[in-house]
């Protein structure tokens, strides 16, 4: 039976982000189903500050739906659509970015629900909590000021981090492309930024979340590595995976590899589709 591949989107995304992948997962023959978590796609706010001309100072202190949104409301988000395509077959998860935190939790909270997880240049804590990973060696390349240059008010007086994509700071934008989307041409950046949305919750989980042998060690893996990563740098990627086949050496990793850039294989998803496709025909614990 074939399977449905259910993607989950990263910080500041949404389910629009898939459009293209799931074109070309559909014309393979691939069933899709595209995540918004909540605060997330046509759940998210977007102040008339926001929009130009904008007003800076009441885009720093709008109220967004975001705010109070935990992990846990992500994960029992996710637990509700992945209920409802299990009910048609194999689910496989496809995880990218901060997604995979999501992914993660969830597949520590009910395992039954995935035939296999999927990690694309997706955070998968193992050995660290997430936030403590950006101390790490691994990390030192990321540029982590880029989102700064366009930060939006306070996060702790929010109950939310905001971004201002719309600047038209040249340096901001310039760090943009660089951290997302080096490998892509101007008009492919501009486009997908303009299809983030400003505001994204505070909680990436605590030490309780990280992937659990008992749990998310039980359901096959696959991690996606995206070799021209500035975001997520290939180094990092490596070190999770390292950790997770080390946590569950009897159930490591299935390793692929695509070139580009954190967002290159959303903006050009042919490769990534084959790739998933493949997935769709290995075997599952629950053969």
């Amino acid at each position: 039976m074939q399977p449905t591949f259910v993607l989950v989107h990263g910080a500041f995304a949404n389910s629009f982000s898939f459009a293209p992948l799931q074109a070309e997962l559909g014309l393979l023959g691939h069933r899709s189903v595209a995540v918004d978590l909540p605060g997330h796609g046509f759940g998210a706010t977007y102040t008339r500050a926001y929009q130009a001309p904008q007003d800076l100072e009441g885009l720093a202190t709008a109220p967004g739906s975001i705010k109070g949104v935990t992990l846990a409301d992500n994960v029992a988000h996710l637990v509700g659509i992945l209920e409802r395509a299990k009910e048609n077959g194999p689910v496989i998860l496809v995880a990218h970015s901060r997604g995979g935190f999501t992914a993660t939790a969830t597949a520590n909270a009910r395992p039954d629900l995935i035939d296999r997880i999927v990690y694309v240049a997706a955070w998968c804590p193992v050995d660290l909590d997430v936030n403590d990973y950006y101390a790490e060696p691994e990390m030192a390349t990321v540029d982590a000021a880029s989102l700064g240059l366009a930060m939006a008010g306070n996060p702790a007086e929010l109950g939310l981090l905001r971004v201002n994509f719309r600047t038209a700071d040249r340096d901001a934008l310039a760090a943009f492309k660089a951290a997302f989307l080096a490998d892509g041409t101007e008009e492919e950046f501009l486009t997908f930024l303009n299809t983030f949305q400003p505001d994204e919750n505070l909680d990436v989980g605590t030490s309780a979340d990280r992937a659990q042998a008992a749990t998310w060690g039980t359901v096959p893996k696959t991690f996606v590595r995206l070799t021209d990563d500035a975001s997520m740098p290939l180094a990092m990627q490596d070190r999770l995976i390292r950790e997770g086949d080390a946590l569950t050496p009897d159930n490591p990793y299935d390793v692929r590899t695509l070139g580009g850039s954190h967002l290159k294989w959303l903006v050009d998803p042919a490769p990534a589709a084959r790739v998933l496709g493949e997935l769709a025909t290995l075997p599952t614990a629950r053969d």
